[in-house]
């Protein structure tokens, strides 16, 4: 079997610590330089699949949704969503890595289709957070992956998403009636039980990391 080859790499703000693109014919991996594992593999996206076609599902009665998605990754989070919505959907994706724009727009963008192509795809390269303090209530849903899970594991800023003060900062960014979803690795009861004392209803679902059936078991939750 070929071997993986590094094709970049990327320091994440605040932090120092270093992203790894790596490619081997045409599957791609995304690791913590020094850390075993993988953050993300092209050949295991179907919970971030889901994480977008769960919360596109409620979104089907509006023409023009405006959709928040905060983390960029491979970008099959927002291939997802494009999919799953109408030519009237705007989309805003927020990466805090500015290379890992470069990489989607580069040759990693073939792993997902290369969504940043789309005419309504943008991106923002800053934290998802600064987006959700504006509190605008203008997204009709925020998908969220911005780590692994409650519990960051790249970034303890990350830790702030999901926080009382995160989640009901979420909550003011939303439209009447939005959607609000995160992906996480594994499941956390406190968490689902931080999104109810917020107000939400909550759907904690577990998917699949390959496809129905396969793979590694994620949680996404959804919070109306």
């Amino acid at each position: 079997m070929a071997l993986f080859n590094e094709i970049g790499t990327a320091t994440i703000p605040g932090n120092g610590t270093c992203l790894r693109l790596l490619q081997r014919n045409d599957e791609f991996s995304i690791k913590i330089a020094g850390a075993p594992g993988e953050l993300m593999n092209s050949r295991l996206h179907g919970s971030e699949d889901a994480l977008a076609t769960l919360a596109c599902e409620r979104l089907s009665h509006l023409p023009a949704p405006r959709i928040l998605i905060g983390g960029l990754g491979m970008g099959f989070t927002l291939a997802a969503a494009l999919s799953a919505t109408g030519d009237q959907a705007q989309m805003t994706v927020a990466e805090l890595v500015p290379d890992v724009e470069t990489w989607n727009r580069g040759p990693l963008g073939a792993a997902a289709g290369y969504p940043l192509d789309d005419p309504r795809a943008a991106v923002h390269i800053g934290d998802v957070a600064e987006l959700l303090r504006q509190g605008d209530g203008n997204w009709d849903a925020i998908l969220l992956d911005v780590d692994n899970g409650p519990e960051g594991l790249t970034r303890k800023e990350n830790n702030w998403i999901y926080s009382p003060e995160g989640i009901a900062a979420a909550q003011k960014s939303l439209s009447n009636d939005g959607i609000l979803a995160y992906w996480s690795a594994g499941p956390e009861q406190a968490f689902t039980e931080r999104l109810r004392r917020a107000g939400f209803s909550v759907e904690p679902v577990v998917v699949r990391a390959l496809r129905p059936g396969k793979g590694a078991r994620h949680t996404i939750w959804l919070a109306w």
